[in-house]
């Protein structure tokens, strides 16, 4: 079997989906499998840093094909840097693609799937969609004009199309509604993980990162990775100015994003002196930055259930810490820490609720400790990256015998 992968960033770029495919990439070379990525020469986070245009890494082909270099500042120049990759990309699948080929396609930028859809007009291929958002219902609940209307429909037209006649790799229920009603079928729901071999429960007090950040002795909510539009920080700096007289209680902004700058500011206007960020943590740190908080934050606007899931609480429950999902109590994330027994959920838009949530956790150690146990079980069952990576195995193997 040969696995043609194409998403625009890929190792040693330490973007999500990046980490998540080279995870992927790198255990189908060590099963034997040929496997080729057509990704970009940019890191996510330095959009000017060059990477060699080809090489070989753990039994992996790598093909950096070239594109624009604006970044994610402007809206025009990430227009530009999606179209020179989509261009720049369905060249290289081109030349580097034959019959009988599997080809992923993930969803950065969006879309991917239609380079292959595409080439499959050609040539006899396989196609499987590991679809990590749904674009672009996902940019219209942002609020994005530019895909309104007409255009909007006829974008999504353009993608049912595109997931017709391919193996469909969702992240959750909702996910796989969604796009029933749009009438794709072939659908496998498979979630994002973690790595449990390398982020493992860790008590407080022998975790370095306490005394080296001064947080020895205090109750830590922590959030980690991206604050972004999908994202509300309304409740959280709400709760923060509840508990802001309660010395023992210490908000951790890990990471960055657009709601993070915004709560850095209201945090700083409103004199807050329980709420503290540090940058995003290298994957090797995980293993410490995880660890740190006693309780965790996820959270996700309702508008967007079925479009994202956020794929952190893996890390969280690989931790051994309970959640606070912060959005829709019917959301993917809610349903796997009832399930579970390993978090609470509370409103979106309550900052009184997560206030409230905060507190119990802080006044029953017993009781937050028994929820962070049940999250560590319930990740080793189900979202442990060995557990995952073996259905992954499963669905590419069928993928290729599956009617070109």
């Amino acid at each position: 079997m040969r696995v043609v992968c194409v998403n625009r960033f890929f190792w040693p770029d330490h973007s999500a989906t990046s980490q998540l495919l080279a995870d992927l990439a790198f255990h189908s070379a060590a099963q034997g499998v040929a496997v080729t990525v057509v990704t970009s020469r940019q890191r996510y986070d330095d959009p000017v840093a060059v990477l060699l245009a080809r090489e070989y890494v753990r039994g992996v082909e790598i093909v950096r094909v070239w594109s624009t270099r604006f970044g994610r500042a402007g809206l025009f120049g990430r227009a530009l840097d999606y179209l020179s990759f989509y261009l720049s990309a369905f060249v290289a699948l081109f030349f580097c693609t034959r019959s009988g080929d599997v080809v992923l396609c993930k969803t950065d930028p969006p879309m991917l799937g239609v380079l292959a859809a595409l080439l499959a007009r050609g040539r006899r291929i396989h196609r499987v969609n590991w679809l990590q958002d749904v674009f672009p219902e996902v940019a219209q609940a942002a609020g994005l004009s530019v895909v309104r209307g007409a255009l909007g429909q006829m974008v999504c037209s353009v993608r049912d199309w595109s997931l017709q006649g391919a193996t469909n790799v969702v992240l959750g229920d909702r996910m796989k509604s969604l796009l029933q009603a749009r009438g794709v079928a072939s659908m496998v729901v498979l979630p994002n993980w973690a790595d449990g071999s390398a982020i493992r429960p860790l008590p407080a007090a022998s975790n370095p990162l306490r005394v080296d950040w001064g947080l020895v002795g205090r109750f830590v909510i922590g959030y980690s990775g991206n604050l972004g539009r999908v994202h509300d920080s309304a409740p959280i700096i709400d709760a923060a100015e509840r508990l802001r007289h309660d010395p023992s209680i210490l908000f951790l902004f890990l990471g960055g994003g657009r709601e993070s700058d915004a709560l850095r500011q209201a945090a700083s206007q409103r004199g807050l002196t329980n709420v503290a960020f540090r940058p995003y943590q290298p994957r090797a740190a995980l293993a410490h930055s995880l660890t740190l908080p006693d309780v965790h934050l996820v959270s996700l606007r309702p508008e967007f259930e079925g479009m994202v899931v956020p794929s952190k609480v893996y890390g969280v429950m690989a931790a051994g810490r309970p959640c606070i999902f912060i959005g829709d109590d019917d959301g993917e994330v809610a349903r796997i820490l009832r399930t579970g027994e390993c978090g609470v959920t509370v409103p979106g838009t309550d900052g009184a609720a997560l206030a409230a949530a905060i507190i119990s956790l802080h006044d029953d150690p017993s009781g937050c400790g028994s929820m962070g146990d049940a999250a560590r079980r319930m990740f080793e069952m189900h979202f442990d990256l060995p557990v995952v990576l073996a259905r992954w195995d499963q669905v590419l193997a069928k993928a290729a015998k599956d009617p070109a």
